[in-house]
């Protein structure tokens, strides 16, 4: 922060126009003998009590060395030109205007932030009448550390033992051992290489978008079959919860000078993406903003709870460049967010346990499991441990808990889900949420039973976690299924294609079109490698691209009616179309189908560079 004292013998403020959406109350003012502090927020300062106080005591000590009787706080964003937000600048000023009151015996002003102001001055011209400052929030910083310290962390079992996490023995628990290490102490687990998984994406074409910023990917078609599918099954899942489920769209860019957002926003600091127009607006980090801003138009009664509303999210988190790992820790990603508005924290609690249930179920259908992070507010884990004693039974096993002290959060519980990747680091998935401070922050209420107007308790979840995330996690279990001596395959579900037919010479096209035919009308994402190559390497190439089903095709099997069959992982046979569908069937049965996204001749796609 930089600020210019002067120390006038009078100062007088008027409100003219306003020069910001993020404003406070447009108030003219005067005071006498008055340390005027002219103060710009830069970029980096912070509303931390100890760095406002460091600021606090200075000017303080100077109104007091010139024998000023008032003090004003002046918003002018002139001198420095690396400024802070507005919404930042004007919690900053506030809060220092807050200290300074606190502190100073004497009457103390705030001039209004956000408008164009006139104002006149007289200064006394003594050696200390013009002062200027440049405060760095170095030191706050190290008193936030301090109090981050405070944040405990045990061990608790199924049983209801509480362990510090120095002391547990983690024989047969190594996934929790990883997690604590990483999240405990702090420990850097960078597997010694580069995960597998990478050299898998470049064949569905998950890259890197070299012409965007930092961060964000591209999809080929066969990503974008994979994408589209776990966005449909993401709304089957959440359906699957037993509650009226709402699918809704939106926008993803909300103004910053709307309180709801601002002070949700806060949370997550540099993180935001802020893009600059008529007004500020933020890109948002989850679908929260779009589906509270949505549901407080509605009409709700008791009878209608509990209902969850759910979009698939185009998001944004502004994480550092070299943070970002493909598909896995993204500046834009997709987020199938579901929040479930309950009426009260009872009904939350009994709405998690299906949750909880379900988000196992679905990483158990792809083979792993979780260790989980509960983090709670103090007061959550002192009126509700039996509740998560009941949930780490559930999981069978012992769970963390980070205990945060005084913090004060939206929700009081927050789960977050981790897989240990192939390389043994722990990697979050999937999350949920006990939320209950937005509902009154976004003007969400309904009718109880009594005609009382109430405010209900929000669960979020991501149940599969990003659909980035998600993938991620089928192509880590290839990873690990590969490094087991195993041969990686998609579910079939997933495959972007499924079935590929290869035709063994130009005289059997049209009875492996005809096949095609069939399949694709049964729902089954089907090609035909018409290439003028050997049958050798068109089987090579089906079978570098993990293919389920290569379905080899010439005179013999068209004049039986039969598919000569190399199933990925499952060996050679031959079998009719109408068993090939059946088979097919009963594999993608209870999930989402879309259409190939690509022309059925591989003559017709052009080789990506």
């Amino acid at each position: 922060m930089r600020v210019l004292y002067i120390h006038a013998e009078r100062f007088t403020w008027d409100v003219k126009d306003p020069a910001s959406d993020i404003r406070d109350e447009p108030i003219s003012g005067k005071a006498n003998n008055a340390l005027v502090i002219f103060a710009t927020v830069e970029r980096g300062d912070i509303p931390d009590e100890g760095f406002l106080r460091q600021i606090a005591r200075d000017i303080i000590d100077v109104a007091n060395k010139v024998k000023a009787s008032s003090i004003v706080i002046y918003p002018y964003a002139h001198l420095s030109s690396e400024l802070a937000r507005p919404y930042v600048a004007r919690e900053v000023l506030n809060k220092l205007y807050e200290v300074v009151k606190s502190e100073f015996h004497g009457e103390v002003y705030k001039a209004p932030f956000g408008y164009y102001k006139a104002f006149e001055i007289k200064c006394f011209g003594h050696p200390l009448s013009e002062l200027s400052r440049s405060f760095k929030p170095e030191g706050a910083k190290v008193e936030k550390k301090v109090e981050e310290r405070r944040d405990v962390y045990i061990v608790l079992t199924p049983s209801g033992e509480e362990y510090n996490p120095a002391d547990f023995n983690y024989d047969k628990f190594e996934d929790l051992k990883a997690l604590v290490d990483k999240e405990v102490f702090k420990k850097e687990l960078s597997g010694g290489s580069e995960p597998r998984y990478l050299d898998y994406l470049r064949k569905f074409g998950f890259e890197w978008e070299s012409m965007s910023d930092v961060g964000h990917m591209r999809y080929a078609p066969e990503a974008t079959i994979m994408m589209e599918l776990v966005e449909d099954y993401a709304y089957m899942v959440a359906k699957s919860l037993g509650i009226p489920v709402f699918k809704i769209r939106g926008t993803n860019m909300f103004k910053l000078s709307e309180t709801a957002i601002e002070s949700h926003a806060r949370l997550f600091g540099e993180r935001l993406y802020v893009v600059e127009s008529d007004t500020d607006l933020i890109l948002r980090y989850a679908a929260c903003f779009q589906q509270f801003a949505m549901v407080k138009d509605w009409v709700i009664s008791y009878k209608h709870l509990p209902f969850g509303v759910i979009e698939i999210a185009d998001s944004y988190r502004h994480e550092q460049p070299g943070e970002t790992v493909l598909l896995f820790r993204l500046r834009r990603f997709f987020m199938p967010d579901l929040h479930i508005f309950t009426r009260d924290m009872a009904e939350a609690i009994d709405i998690s346990f299906k949750l909880h249930e379900v988000i196992f179920r679905e990483i158990e259908k792809l083979g792993r499991t979780y260790v989980s992070l509960y983090n709670v507010t103090e007061e959550f884990y002192k009126e509700y441990k039996n509740y998560l004693i009941e949930l780490a039974k559930r999981e069978g096993k012992p769970i963390l808990v980070r205990i945060l002290p005084g913090q004060k959060y939206y929700w009081v519980l927050n789960v977050e889900f981790h897989i240990i990747d192939e390389l043994g680091r722990p990697r979050e998935i999937a999350t949920f949420q006990i939320d209950i401070g937005n509902a009154k922050r976004f003007g969400i209420k309904y009718v109880d039973e009594n005609n009382q107007v109430r405010y209900p308790v929000i669960i979020h979840t991501a149940i599969l976690g990003s659909v980035e995330r998600y993938l991620y996690v089928v192509f880590d279990t290839m990873a690990k299924a590969e490094k087991a001596g195993k041969i990686p395959r998609l579910p079939t579900w997933l495959s972007p294609v499924q079935v590929r037919i290869i035709p063994i010479t130009r005289d059997n096209l049209k009875y492996a079109v005809e096949i095609a035919d069939i399949l694709e009308t049964e729902g089954i994402r089907v090609d035909i490698d018409d290439r003028d190559e050997t049958l050798s390497k068109k089987i090579r190439d089906a079978e570098v691209s993990w293919i389920p089903y290569i379905c080899v095709v010439g005179s013999k099997e068209e004049t039986e009616g039969v598919l000569s069959v190399r199933e990925r992982g499952g060996g050679q046979y031959k079998t009719t179309p109408e068993e090939l569908i059946k088979k097919i069937k009963e594999e993608t049965r209870g999930y989402p189908n879309r259409p190939l996204y690509m022309p059925r001749f591989l003559s017709q796609r052009p080789s990506r560079g």
